[in-house]
């Protein structure tokens, strides 16, 4: 797992920085929730993420007790959200990932998505208000059965998202996914009949993989019937057991050109089944995009619980505006991120002792929140609007639409749309040299 970076301290209490109360009355923007839920039954070999087999937990991180120490840290959110001014109209989106969410019970589960709309309401709640809260876990089709997905779809969950990954067993093998692949239907069925939006997600470029291997897995997903796919290519990050067996030659990665042609046949194949891309690596039926990772790629605020979760609260236009008045000299920031320590342990440890568990924080200076948003922005369907690119950015739009990634129609502006930067599927390919000359 990768080192978190060390940034500044956190306060014992957690509390944000002046220079994100609101200058006004203004309303507050759409506000997520992620909960991270650290547990797993085995490590895959090619996973980084912050998760934790039963063999690696000590004293002190007990997973019985995981929900209530998830609240605990909701409840000190919704304290220094307030002592901000940045509570929250209501919750947009809440997204539980991990790990496996759905190794705690589902009735655990219920409890925490409880304790965040006792304190902040979901958006369509009793509480809350305007379109109602997109509600997510992501499980592992071998963690959920009939009666588990009902507890949730009565507790409040609205999505689903399976971690298929492949259908092929040498391929699941390889990645050291436990779940049989004759599971995937089922567990699909059985969250639909529990009134539950579901999305698959899938991973190309295992090592051994051919092309013919990822249409049957990418035509598996679509015979379900579901109305979202993500499909990401294998990235084999430093440290882990799959590095290794890179490093030693026990394996062997696919080229560039066999994952273009795999991200190429994905397309392809959900486009032609009515799902359209929404995002480089997402694709969804008409209102069936995750709207929790929208939040993320549009930058708005969210508060992460969890070992080694991240939050970000951005510092209100009135706020900037107010503070740059009364001193020019001083540039205010444009947010602020922070992220928990990682051991389930001492999470625990910190809350129960009344302490933030935030392990460090940065300031976000208005030229890295530019980058983030182009970064971000730059990914999506709707594209980026011309306008808060650089005057740089903009001279490096012509040459990007003559190698066509990015679209020319777009470019110029039609039917009274702003000119933006739409990448084509060429871009999408190459998305991350086209940000690099969006920002150069």
């Amino acid at each position: 797992m990768p080192a978190l970076p060390s940034g500044i301290p956190v306060p014992d209490d957690g509390g944000l920085p002046d220079w994100v109360r609101p200058a006004d009355s203004s309303s507050a923007g759409p506000f997520g929730v992620y909960v991270h839920v650290p547990f797993c039954t085995v490590r895959c070999g090619y996973c980084d993420f912050n998760t934790y087999t039963a063999a690696e937990l000590g004293g002190g991180a007990n997973q019985a007790q995981y929900a209530g120490t998830a609240l605990l840290e909701v409840e000190l959110a919704a304290k220094v959200l307030a002592d901000a001014g940045r509570s929250p109209a209501a919750v947009s989106t809440v997204f539980f990932g991990g790990g496996t969410p759905t190794m705690l019970p589902a009735g655990d589960l219920a409890r925490v998505l409880g304790g965040i709309n006792d304190v902040w309401g979901l958006a369509g709640s009793s509480t809350g208000s305007g379109q109602a809260a997109e509600v997510t876990t992501e499980a592992n089709p071998d963690s959920v059965t009939p009666e588990s997905l009902r507890v949730l779809a009565d507790a409040g969950f609205t999505r689903v998202s399976f971690g298929m990954q492949s259908a092929v067993p040498h391929v699941l093998a390889t990645l050291e996914r436990t779940h049989d692949p004759l599971r995937i239907p089922d567990v699909v069925r059985w969250a639909r009949d529990a009134g539950l939006d579901v999305s698959l997600d899938l991973i190309y470029g295992t090592p051994g993989e051919s092309l013919d291997d990822w249409r049957v897995s990418v035509e598996t997903a679509l015979a379900t019937g579901v109305d979202h796919v993500s499909a990401y290519a294998l990235v084999v990050e430093p440290g882990t057991k799959m590095a290794a067996q890179v490093r030693r030659g026990e394996v062997r990665l696919p080229d560039e050109d066999d994952q273009a042609a795999k991200y190429e046949l994905v397309d392809d194949l959900l486009t032609a089944a009515g799902l359209r891309w929404y995002e480089v690596s997402n694709w969804a039926r008409a209102g069936h995009e995750c709207r929790h990772n929208i939040g993320y790629w549009r930058g708005d605020d969210w508060w992460g619980i969890g070992p080694g979760a991240h939050s970000y609260v951005s510092a209100p236009t009135s706020a900037v505006a107010l503070r740059q008045a009364q001193d020019p000299t001083v540039e205010t920031p444009a947010g602020v991120r922070w992220w928990n320590v990682k051991h389930p342990r001492a999470y625990a440890t910190r809350l129960e002792a009344g302490q933030s568990p935030g392990a460090g924080r940065e300031l976000l200076t208005h030229q890295e929140a530019h980058l983030e948003r182009v970064m971000l922005g730059v990914r999506l369907r709707e594209g980026l609007d011309l306008g808060v690119l650089s005057a740089t950015g903009r001279t490096a739009v012509a040459g990007l639409v003559a190698r066509e990634l990015l679209d020319g129609r777009a470019a110029v502006g039609a039917g009274g749309v702003p000119p933006r930067a739409v990448l084509t599927r060429r871009g999408r390919l190459l998305a991350d040299t086209v940000v690099r000359e969006l920002t150069s």
